[in-house]
Formats: C-alpha cells, structure tokens, sequence
C-alpha cells in the first residue's frame, strides 16, 4: 500500500506524490493536508540549516528554531508513514526517529546514569540537544506517572536548546494522561505542546492498515505451498513506508532470530519464538514494541513438544491482551491445534481466542503500547 522513496534530496510533497503514482496506493485528500504543513517545515529546516551555516563564525545570532508538529488521530490513518516519509527526506545528520515508549524508557536509563549530576533531567536534555536537531517521537501518549513527572520539564528544556519536535499520537494533546494520578501536575506540559507545536489532526475515515488485514486471511495453511508467498505479500503491504531492520531483535538482552523485522511488524519462526528458552517477560516486551506479529509454522500441539506448546498459550494470552494483531500459519486449524482428547479449559481458551483475532472488531481495537502489565494479562485468566 504505502512505498518509501530513500532519496533524501526530495521534499515531503515529491516523496508524496511519488507514492500516490504506486499501483495500489490510496491517495488520501486528509493526508495531502498534513504533507502540506510537513511540506512548510520541511523547507523551514532546511533553510534553517542553510542559515546557521552561514551564521557560524560571523555573528553571535543564529536564525530562529522552526516550530515543531503534533501530529494526531486515529489508528492507521497514516501519522507515522507521513512521519517516516519526512523523517527520510530530511537532509540532516542530526536526526532521530524513536517510539516513544522506547524514548522514555532510554529516559530513564539515562537519569539514573546521569544520578551524580547536579539536576539529571537537565544534562540528558544537553545530551540529547548535543546529537540531535530533529526528534520524531512514534505514538505519544503518557499512562505512568514517572513518565508524566518528567515529561513537562525534559520537554520544556528541549525545546528552549533548539531541539524540533515532530511526533504523532492517538490522542489531542488535552487527551493525554486522562484521569491519571496526579494529572493537574502533567497539565503545563500538556499547555506547552499547544504552545509551542503546532497540533494537526489527522482525521481520515480509513483505517489504511486495517483494510490490509481484512482483505487477506491471516491465518494460512503451513503445508499450502502459496503460504509463503501470502505473507511475505502481507508483510510487505503492512510495512511499506517503514524501513528494515536487523536479522534480529533483543529482548531482555538476548537476541531472537527473525524472518523479517521493521518498526511495527515483526515475523518470527515458531522454533525460535516458542522452542527457545523464553517466558511471560519476553512476550510481554514484543507485545508492547509491535502492533503486528507474524508467526510461521505453528506445528500440532502435542505431549512431544509441550514446552513449546505451554510457551505458545503464553504468548497467545499476551498477544491477546495487548490487542496485537497475528499473522499466522499453522499445520491444523486453530480449532484442531491441540491433540485429540486435550480439550481442558486453557486450550478451549487459546482455541477461542485465537478466533476472535481474526473478527473485525479485534482488528479494530487500538494497541496497547504499554497498557497492560504481565500482572494483569496473568490475572485476567
């Protein structure tokens, strides 16, 4: 559905209107908006840029810092393909593009390493101004309050050392931390985004990653030979405008092969997601990093691989909870999956809930980013 072009040299538009000539890519007018505005700060950085260059050396002025963006609406409407489009065409060394939940959790490893510091928050905002002029941070929003305690002055220092701001979110920025513990102490961050960001809403009907996964089955046959093909298809469609990344992913420090892996997919073998020796913990980690997880060659369950099988009922349950979406092949229907006779309580759920995230309401329902911890998923049984 969505193409990248990694040519850094054209403008957000260019790079637009590039993929809006793919074959099959649907143009949309709500997007077209949002590219115009990424269009002004798109040239307003590179300008910027130009600029300071040219200020260095000649004067103690520099040109003022363009304005950042905030960019919110629904799921799959497209925020953080604009976002990777922008981030891509931008020719600055001086540039990041992180999820935000990884951003702060890097917060907080940073400021208990920085604890000797006379104010940590405030040398973690010169450490990141020092390697970063564009910050584009994925799926905004705030549920902890240790993140909220933070957030308004690390913001804040940001913000007055030159640091732009481009992010994307579900929600308005007066919808962020609702009912939280505390919430009137998050609330001169929440009047500093409006201040400070411009705030775009990026309001389109069509879920666009949605309509990918009700077209297609997402659970295949393993044995069909066209199996492969589908969901290397899938996958592509899925992650188009998301650039590869490594062979492998790390959890918990440990390294986890992959068949494919971008910034919101990732499409394990079933040996090395269930075979290895991985827990609850693990699961729980990738539910929350993906929105989307692929999982190729689910064998019949069985007494002869029950390890393998029990880990399989964790990351089913975990998958579940955190309305990630699955992409799957399996040797015997969901239904079937377990050896005759074993019909106990605990697979008749895996079975049933392996049904419902195929329904369209499943598909529907939003990530949980962080949402829900290993304690509630276990609880919820």
């Amino acid at each position: 559905m969505q193409h990248a072009v990694n040519d850094s040299e054209i403008s957000p538009k260019a790079w637009y209107q590039n993929a809006c000539d793919k074959a099959g890519f649907v143009c949309d007018a709500r997007q077209l908006a949002a590219i115009d505005e990424l269009e002004t700060l798109w040239h307003q950085l590179v300008e910027f840029k130009v600029k300071r260059n040219q200020f260095l050396g000649r004067s103690l002025l520099s040109p003022d810092v363009p304005r950042g963006l905030y960019i919110w609406g629904g799921v799959g409407r497209g925020k953080t393909f604009l976002m990777d489009g922008f981030y891509h065409c931008l020719p600055y060394r001086r540039k990041r593009r992180i999820h935000f939940h990884n951003f702060m959790v890097e917060v907080h490893q940073e400021m208990k390493r920085l604890a000797h510091e006379r104010d940590p928050l405030i040398a973690l905002a010169d450490q990141i101004e020092h390697s970063t002029r564009l910050l584009c941070l994925d799926e905004f929003h705030v549920d902890d309050i240790a993140d909220a305690m933070i957030l308004g002055r690390l913001l804040e220092a940001l913000l007055e050392r030159g640091v732009v701001l481009l992010t994307t979110s579900n929600y308005p920025p007066d919808g962020l931390y609702p009912n939280g513990l505390q919430r009137q102490n998050f609330l001169p961050a929440i009047a500093l985004l409006k201040r400070k960001l411009k705030v775009l809403h990026l309001d389109s009907n069509t879920d666009y990653r949605m309509l990918q996964m009700v077209r297609d089955p997402l659970f295949m046959d393993a044995g069909d030979t066209a199996t492969e093909a589908h969901m290397q298809s899938l996958y592509q469609r899925l992650t188009a405008g998301m650039h590869a990344e490594t062979n492998s992913i790390r959890v918990r420090n440990i390294s986890i092969p992959v068949k494919r892996n971008s910034r919101e997919v990732v499409w394990f073998d079933f040996r090395e997601l269930c075979g290895g020796n991985h827990d609850q913990s693990d699961y729980l980690e990738i539910a929350h990093r993906y929105p989307t997880v692929f999982l190729s060659g689910i064998p019949k369950l069985s007494a002869d691989n029950g390890a393998a099988a029990r880990r399989f009922t964790w990351l089913i349950d975990v998958l579940y909870d955190n309305h990630v979406k699955l992409v799957a092949s399996f040797e015997a229907a969901p239904g079937s999956l377990y050896e005759e006779g074993k019909h106990d309580s605990e697979t008749q759920r895996i079975a049933s809930r392996l049904t419902e995230m195929q329904t369209r309401r499943y598909l529907e329902l939003p990530h949980h980013s962080r949402g829900v911890s290993l304690t509630e998923s276990v609880a919820a049984r």
